[in-house]
């Protein structure tokens, strides 16, 4: 197998994948636009702007795969430029990461992530598109953000099934190394969750005390999130639960704050 292209690779799930791969021995490259000043790793670097399209031809040049992470404002664009550019350079298999619920739920993010999904499965290049559900470190992104309040606000009557970034990670590697498969099983943590209990438990692992609030939050897109539009409990193959992972993090002194 020739080299593997890696958008996103210094992203929280990009630069695991890239690790894996470079485990395997895999010939990766990596698109970002910077190198981090500490990377001492065997992948090559390429230095571009996916929405601005600079640097995207070099980095397609040659590969056999391209797995898609990079993510952001302009995902729709970046991913056309990306696309135009694999075709330029032959017919390498693009791999794609989004979200569960994508289809369902009512989010300006998440309905850029569906039309993505929908370039890729018309490029005319073999792909693949996994859906994953939100990672533990984005819980703990919005909790470590909340916890700065006097009281801890969390949608009310909402569930979370957060899986590891390195999971998804390793199931996006597997994909890499083999054959375009079209839209392949959701993947989803082990856990499905009240974003209140979640709470709770960031809370007792960083040792701090506030009240958790659970707010009913209007709209469409909570009414889709309190459905469980973006659960997959039927594809529930994470296994490292929220709690393991605030343990793992966090296993210094607690934060008394």
């Amino acid at each position: 197998m020739g080299p593997i292209l890696v958008t996103g690779g210094t992203g929280t799930l990009g630069r695991v994948v890239v690790q894996r791969l470079t485990d395997q021995g895999r010939q990766v490259r990596v698109l970002s636009r910077r190198r981090p000043p500490a990377e001492r790793g065997t992948a090559a670097w390429f230095t571009g702007d996916l929405r601005a399209g600079r640097g995207i031809d070099a980095a397609v040049a040659g590969a056999d795969v391209i797995v898609h992470c990079a993510t952001g404002r302009g995902d729709v664009g970046s991913a056309r430029l990306l696309i135009d550019a694999a075709r330029r350079a032959g017919h390498p298999h693009l791999v794609y990461i989004s979200i569960v619920g994508v289809d369902r739920v009512p989010v300006g993010y998440y309905k850029s992530k569906l039309a993505v999904e929908q370039q890729v499965e018309s490029s005319g290049l073999p792909w693949t598109v996994l859906r994953a559900t939100q990672f533990h470190q984005l819980i703990l992104r919005g909790c470590e953000l909340l916890a700065h309040l006097g009281v801890l606000p969390v949608p009310s009557g909402t569930d979370f099934q957060p899986i590891e970034a390195g999971e998804v990670a390793g199931r996006l590697a597997e994909l890499a190394t083999g054959q375009a498969a079209g839209r392949v099983p959701d993947v989803g943590g082990p856990e499905v969750r009240a974003a209140a209990d979640l709470a709770r438990s960031y809370l007792e692992a960083r040792g701090r005390h506030r009240p958790v609030l659970p707010v009913r939050l209007p709209g469409a897109a909570f009414a889709g999130y309190r459905r469980g539009d973006h659960l997959a409990p039927e594809h529930a193959v994470g296994r490292v639960t929220f709690a393991e992972f605030l343990a793992e993090r966090f296993r210094g002194p607690a934060d008394r704050g």
